[in-house]
């Protein structure tokens, strides 16, 4: 499994590439594993409020139906509309075509509060 140096990650197993105030996220490599084929992404809405934690969007697999969480205060500016009708984008490329939706940053602090790639992979040594 890879875990890019560049990007940052959340404990509910988000990815975070930050580029100026916007920042795109998606789900790890590990999540989309779990989770197994992704066959339906309900999004968050453009223009929605979010806060750093909540759930915002839900991702179903053959396995399950899971909840993916804002990992930074913001407003959704943009939802990956190629990933309606075409989910397996999630397993396939999940640090490419496969991100999920994009926040403009209203707290960069909390950029503080996310984890390293390195981190990320000792959290889920510890987990395994």
């Amino acid at each position: 499994m890879t875990y890019p140096k560049e990007l940052l990650y959340t404990k509910s197993h988000e990815w975070v590439r930050v580029d100026g105030d916007v920042a795109t996220v998606g789900l790890t490599h590990y999540a989309q594993d779990s989770l197994g084929d992704v066959v339906h992404y309900e999004p968050p809405s453009v223009g929605a409020k979010v806060d750093a934690g909540t759930a915002i969007a839900e991702i179903e697999s053959v396995k399950a139906v899971s909840d993916v969480y804002a990992p930074l205060t913001g407003e959704v500016v943009e939802v990956n509309g190629s990933i309606e009708g075409g989910e397996d984008a999630v397993n396939k490329d999940p640090y490419g075509k496969g991100w999920l939706f994009r926040i403009k940053v209203s707290d960069r602090g909390q950029l503080g509060g996310l984890q390293s790639s390195d981190a990320y992979q000792a959290l889920l040594a510890e987990q395994a």
